[in-house]
């Protein structure tokens, strides 16, 4: 595994958080930024990173990635040798109500990263980038080498605008950068928006299922394990750009989804139809040969495994999570 300060933005997320216990796990030393704020209830944040303000080797920063300075202060008082940058505005729907806080956030929040990687001489730098990249492509599987010309959405614009700008500092500068293409990611601590946690919820709770269309949009389900697994992966690879899908490789329909849940729950889901959301995809799937190729990555986690050890520790928390 890569030696040196390793610095996490939005640490106290979903994916961050698990990515951050992780590297504590293997006796790294870990600097995490997140601003904590309220696009879902920041409890569930706090409750996330609580193991990791626990230990030694970990120290958390509560700053805005829009804040130039006082990033710049972090990078210059912890000197980071390597950087996973996580943070950002999260999901289709909102973006299309507040775009110019996706871009300000995703973009130039990124641009300020990359600027600071650059200057501060950083080794590595991991971008965390999303499957709304590809839009509606027509070219399924979805493969790195996409045009990427049908985005839908702000958000998925957001993201493809700042994967140009890691790639083009990893052209201009020292700085190796590695894009991760996250599709669906679901588990423990996922994020109280996304569909595996209102459809578990409602479903376990006998509440109305919202079906967005006729339940055959799919999605490409990736375990949070597995998109850790990639990441950690990925720091140790001796990379100058790349552009990496860590999926599933495997669709999964809305229908079949929620057949799924009603199967590990004992319960039936009470469906109600209504139409399809501006700005959603018909279809995630991840091509990961690129994944295997360059990393030796292996999705292990199938649906109905992930699911069960998500409703495992939903049922431990508290009501509000």
């Amino acid at each position: 595994m890569a030696k040196g300060i390793i610095l996490v933005t939005g640490a106290a997320g979903f994916i961050g958080s698990t990515l951050v216990d992780r590297l504590l796990g293997k006796n790294h030393q870990v600097i995490g930024i997140d601003n904590f704020n309220d696009y879902y209830d920041p409890k569930i944040k706090e409750a996330n990173i609580q193991l990791a303000i626990k230990n030694k080797d970990f120290k958390l920063y509560r700053a805005d990635i829009l804040n130039f300075n006082k990033i710049r202060q972090i990078f210059t008082k912890e000197k980071p040798e390597i950087v996973v940058h996580l943070a950002a505005r999260a999901g289709v729907r909102p973006s299309i109500e507040n775009p110019k806080l996706y871009g300000e956030v995703n973009i130039l929040g990124t641009v300020n990263l990359l600027k600071l990687s650059a200057d501060f001489k950083v080794r590595k730098f991991i971008f965390g980038s999303s499957s709304s990249v590809y839009g509606n492509s027509k070219r399924l599987p979805f493969t790195e080498d996409d045009p990427c010309s049908q985005i839908i959405s702000p958000y998925g614009s957001s993201k493809r605008s700042a994967e140009f700008f890691v790639e083009s500092f990893a052209k201009n500068t020292d700085l190796k950068c590695v894009i991760l293409r996250f599709f669906t990611v679901y588990g423990p601590r996922g994020r109280p928006d996304m569909a595996p946690f209102l459809f578990t919820n409602a479903i376990t709770k006998g509440l109305p299922v919202k079906q967005f269309g006729d339940g055959s949009t799919s999605r490409d389900y990736t375990y949070i394990d597995d998109v850790v697994d990639g990441i950690l992966l990925a720091l140790n690879k001796n990379i100058n750009f790349e552009i990496i899908n860590l999926g599933n490789n495997h669709p999964v329909a809305l229908t079949e989804f929620i057949e799924v849940i009603e199967q590990i729950s004992g319960k039936k889901a009470l469906v109600h139809k209504i139409p399809l959301q501006t700005g959603d995809v018909l279809s995630t799937w991840a091509n990961i040969s690129k994944a295997k190729q360059l990393l030796g990555w292996q999705p292990k986690i199938l649906l109905n495994l992930g699911l069960e050890n998500f409703l495992r520790w939903k049922k431990t928390k508290p009501s509000w999570q």
